[in-house]
């Protein structure tokens, strides 16, 4: 190495707009759930790129996918079709019966612009006028990082300093039935929810609020949209998290563990608007292009298998058992919630604040941890992580725990 880690960490602090603030580890490789850094440190992963890597890292059947894919077409823009992004295509509808079409994009933020614009056109053709496309979303949301979707964004924290804001968006509270009737008016075009909302919390909607909402938005002929960048794609135990609520979408967005690393979005649209967004209405350069999509293919079919499902499912149990287990030696977590490898652990009053400060004492116990907030530990690793890895990465916990009381 011709520069030690901690050169490269200075050298990075130097080069990169400051939006960020990494911990000082250099990561260098990977395998499964576990990562190495320079120094040769090795790190379990429950963070999996912020639920991206969802088959862990260096995926042998996706690095395939990948190299023979790289060694025949990379792009051709939308103007010209290749057969990856079609088989893509056809593969998301045949696992999604409440869609018609899809429109394919490079991440989560433009999946939701994608459908932002969607229900705006839609109620243009509705012979809606401007003042009743309004679109409802939830304190705690969190949407993308664009100017429409840091708007939808229902969290000033991200707002604040990039006004003025773009117009028709409306706040509501998660879960709470009774005060629908107050934002769910005539006025309202679509609404746009997370069936798990991640960054403000790791919260799921209560049994029983998606499908409220489905019911008043086909009573006032509003889009149903379901923001899933972060808890679909298996991430529950189900390939879709609304699937648990067997509730019907209008729209449904996904990104993240699509592509299993590799940068790619999707937004799937029912019948009612799968022909709103026309000829010159929307697109992207990048979007679908043959790398992403040849990759993102393999990562459905894995990812869709009983046998990923299925361990999602176990692992959730092994990993509720452990947080119980510490829950009981250090009295620590006020609540555990989410679902399948999606879990959020608050921590208690006494320790109010402190997440990050217990992220620096992961780390340094080499385990990769993410929050969610300034008071819950989030936990979403890879989908095929394994009872060993799991089991280490608790054992790790502890020993985080120990560091950082």
């Amino acid at each position: 190495m011709s520069e030690s880690s901690a050169q490269c960490v200075a050298l990075a602090q130097q080069l990169f707009v400051p939006t960020y603030l990494p911990r000082a580890i250099i990561l260098e490789r990977g395998e499964g759930s576990r990562v190495w850094d320079r120094d040769g440190r090795d790190y379990i992963d429950l963070a999996a790129g912020i639920a991206v890597n969802a088959l862990g890292h260096a995926n042998p059947l996706l690095q395939k996918v990948l190299s023979e894919q790289a060694a025949k077409l990379w792009h051709t823009s939308n103007v010209f079709l290749s057969e990856p992004p079609i088989r893509l295509a056809e593969a998301l509808l045949m696992t999604a019966p409440f869609a018609d079409r899809v429109f394919l994009c490079n991440s989560g933020a433009e999946a939701n612009e994608a459908a932002i614009k969607l229900a705006r056109r839609h109620a243009s053709q509705q012979g809606r006028d401007p003042d009743h496309r309004v679109i409802l979303t939830f304190r705690g949301s969190f949407h993308g990082r664009t100017l429409a979707t840091v708007t939808a964004t229902a969290q000033p924290k991200y707002q604040a300093g990039f006004e003025p804001l773009p117009g028709g968006f409306r706040y509501g509270e998660l879960n709470c039935i009774d005060q629908l009737d107050g934002v769910m008016t005539e006025d309202v075009c679509a609404v746009l929810v997370e069936p798990i909302q991640g960054e403000g919390g790791v919260v799921p909607c209560a049994p029983g609020f998606l499908a409220e909402l489905r019911l008043r938005c086909d009573r006032i002929g509003a889009l149903l949209i379901l923001d899933e960048i972060q808890c679909g794609m298996g991430r529950t135990g189900k390939l879709f998290a609304h699937q648990w609520e067997n509730v019907r979408a209008d729209v449904v967005t996904l990104a993240k563990a699509l592509g299993a690393g590799f940068p790619i979005g999707a937004m799937l649209v029912g019948p009612v608007a799968s022909k709103v967004l026309d000829f010159g209405s929307h697109g992207t350069t990048f979007g679908g292009n043959p790398l992403a999509a040849a990759v993102a293919l393999a990562a459905l079919r894995e990812i869709s298998s009983a046998v990923v499902l299925d361990n999602v499912i176990h692992r959730e149990q092994q990993f509720r058992a452990g947080l119980q287990q510490l829950n009981k030696e250090f009295e620590l977590f006020a609540e555990v919630r989410g679902r399948g490898l999606m879990l959020g652990a608050q921590l208690a009053p006494a320790y109010s604040g402190r997440a990050a400060g217990l992220l620096d004492a992961a780390a340094a116990e080499r385990l990769l941890l993410l929050q969610a907030g300034p008071d819950v530990l989030r936990l979403v690793p890879a989908l095929n992580i394994t009872e060993d890895e799991t089991a280490e990465g608790m054992a790790r916990l502890r020993s985080a725990i120990l560091r950082w009381r």
